[in-house]
């Protein structure tokens, strides 16, 4: 499975990258920010996007709505990363098409079960 994790934070791409690993993820690139994911979802065949919701210039949330609005995108599962539980941003992110959401921190496992409920 080909993963993209969106995040402008390298660190926590890291950090991403490493808990995929550790359940058996390897495929992984990276964008640094929603245009970059953007660019590279265009131009490579992926099978889930990982996408941090605070990002500049543009966040998780329009990455998501880009991505739905996209007739070649539209369907690919797409996980949204936050450190904001708030329900309106849920709400928010569920209205946009997110398939799953997931609250820092969080574990491989935590990662995994997400992962296995988009992808069925």
């Amino acid at each position: 499975m080909k993963i993209l994790v969106v995040d402008d934070y390298p660190t926590m791409r890291r950090i991403l990258r490493n808990l995929l690993s550790q359940i058996g993820l390897t495929e992984v690139e990276e964008a640094g920010d929603g245009g970059e994911a953007l660019t590279k979802l265009r131009g490579t065949r992926f099978d889930l996007v990982i996408s941090d919701w605070n990002m500049e210039p543009m966040t998780g949330l329009d990455l998501l709505r880009q991505v739905r609005a996209d007739a070649n995108l539209g369907k690919m599962p797409f996980i949204m990363v936050t450190a904001e539980s708030k329900t309106e941003n849920v709400i928010e992110a569920k209205k946009a098409g997110v398939n799953n959401y997931i609250v820092k921190p969080f574990t491989a496992e935590t990662l995994k079960a997400k992962i296995a409920a988009v992808m069925g």
